[in-house]
């Protein structure tokens, strides 16, 4: 009778409970936060995701690698999020697009990954108890100290009261006009006038800056620390604020300042937000953000537009959410999920200033949020009509 194979990988939560399994990509050890993701499709998005720093995403749908990854499909320059669990093991690609498979291009950006896990039974947990800390750990040979594993994941920080915008953020500014990924052409330069946007980058994703540059902007991409002086130099006709990740009351240390500065200054200057970029918005403007059980992180969200009706199907990828009773008087609620009411949306009654708490840019829909990426160019297109 074959002995049964040896585990390659474990997954150790801070409670002590353990997952073995079958390592790929990285060799090593990381610590981090928890989570699961319900999407389908965009694994390598997620990977490469800054919003996800600090975060071992646990994969719900089981078939994780199958189309391979290529270049073109990176949000960021590598990986953020520190790992992956997966139910099964990947597959040779098949895909007219795959450069390398998943555990190749894992190995090469030092991500660490385990295959073969209960996923399902990793969610309840994770639905029921929170989002835990974990130690994932992968070694060929299969030594692993469990009691070190365990202390490890205890002695992981967490994500409240830290700020992570600072550690994705880009290190200097620069201009942006790449467009959606269209064919048979794929990526196209915006050419020509358009209106001038600065782009704070608390973790962007670059779908987000190509949706931007698709809806006309001329778009500077700023780092996360920049001053109201910094953005205000550049001249902008409307001011864009990015995903990211962290605790957003951290971020806002710096972020609330500045934003509460430049709004003070032009009172009337176009202003959009996206998931973390949302969040200091709301700081900025008074209201309160608090931590989430386990979050919201998957492509198949419904949020209610409330000044429509329409529902529109999202991607989601935070832990913390916008408390919307704290929401002061003149800024109201626009968007909320029907999943569990959560805040998702606001805007101030008088000014063309908006924020949502998901990624229209990631289009599950596939087109149902764009056209906020639209309102924000029309937007500045009527300031500056009307100027």
């Amino acid at each position: 009778m074959t002995a049964a194979p040896r585990p390659t990988a474990c997954l150790a939560l801070a409670d002590g409970t353990v997952f073995y399994g079958r390592g790929f990509g990285a060799t090593g050890t990381c610590e981090a936060e928890l989570c699961f993701n319900t999407a389908m499709t965009g694994y390598q998005e997620i990977m490469t995701d800054p919003s996800y720093a600090g975060q071992v995403v646990t994969f719900t749908f089981p078939h994780i690698g199958n189309t391979g990854v290529t270049p073109e499909d990176d949000e960021a320059q590598d990986p953020i999020a520190s790992g992956m669990v997966v139910k099964w093991d990947p597959t040779l690609p098949s895909n007219w697009r795959a450069a390398e498979t998943l555990g190749e291009w894992l190995a090469r950006r030092g991500r660490i990954a385990i295959g073969g896990v209960d996923t399902r039974r990793l969610t309840r947990a994770i639905r029921q108890q929170g989002a835990p800390h974990v130690a994932l750990s992968h070694d060929p040979e299969g030594n692993f100290d469990i009691e070190a594993l365990v202390a490890q994941a205890r002695a992981f920080p967490g994500l409240v009261g830290r700020d992570l915008a600072k550690d994705v953020t880009c290190v200097q500014s620069y201009r942006w006009d790449e467009m959606r990924w269209a064919w048979p052409a794929g990526y196209l330069r915006r050419e020509g006038d358009a209106p001038r946007v600065v782009a704070v980058d608390y973790g962007a994703k670059r779908n987000i800056l190509r949706s931007l540059a698709s809806a006309g902007c001329d778009v500077t991409v700023l780092p996360a620390s920049a001053t109201a002086d910094d953005i205000l130099a550049h001249d902008p006709e409307g001011l864009f604020l990015t995903n990211g990740p962290g605790d957003p009351a951290a971020t806002g240390e710096y972020a609330v300042p500045m934003l509460q500065d430049v709004m003070r200054r032009k009172p009337d200057l176009p202003l959009f937000g996206i998931c973390l970029g949302h969040q200091m918005l709301a700081l900025a403007l008074g209201a309160k953000t608090i931590k989430m059980n386990h979050g919201h992180h998957g492509a198949n969200h419904p949020v209610k537009d409330l000044t429509t009706g329409k529902v529109e199907i999202t991607s989601m990828n935070h832990g913390f959410t916008v408390d919307s009773q704290t929401l002061p008087k003149g800024v109201e609620e626009t968007h909320v999920s029907l999943f569990d009411g959560s805040n998702c949306g606001i805007r101030v009654t008088d000014k063309p200033v908006f924020s949502v708490q998901y990624h229209p840019e990631a289009s599950p829909g596939p087109m149902d949020s764009f056209y906020l990426f639209e309102r924000f160019a029309d937007a500045i297109r009527e300031r500056s009509g009307a100027a």
